[in-house]
């Protein structure tokens, strides 16, 4: 691997790393803030701005996410695990950690 190639990707998966967390965040907010108060306070407006704040940094996460392994390198159970992470809360957070490992080993000499 050429130092540029090493270069670029460190840096892209720091920032799958940053979108892994920001998704994560957005949903925490969207299912934990925004729909209890639309339930139970009758502001729908939290869930009309989180949902599609939510939704753009989900599509952001799974277009980075197909980026990322379609240059290869990626065992399957770390792609399924990447891919279902996304769907259950606090799953950004631990995919936040996998990526850093990762970006740890390949930053080593």
């Amino acid at each position: 691997m050429t130092p540029e190639q090493r270069t670029e990707d460190l840096a892209q998966l720091q920032r799958m790393r940053a979108i892994s967390l920001i998704e994560a965040s957005t949903l925490l907010l969207l299912v934990l803030v925004a729909v209890p108060l639309k339930h139970l306070a009758g502001l729908a407006i939290a869930t009309r701005i989180m949902g599609p704040v939510h939704g753009l940094a989900f599509l952001t996460y799974v277009w980075m996410l197909i980026q990322l392994v379609s240059a290869g390198g990626w065992s399957r159970s770390e792609i399924t695990r990447l891919v279902l992470a996304a769907f259950i809360p606090f799953g950004g957070f631990v995919n936040a950690r996998l990526l850093a490992r990762r970006q740890a080993r390949l930053a080593a000499p």
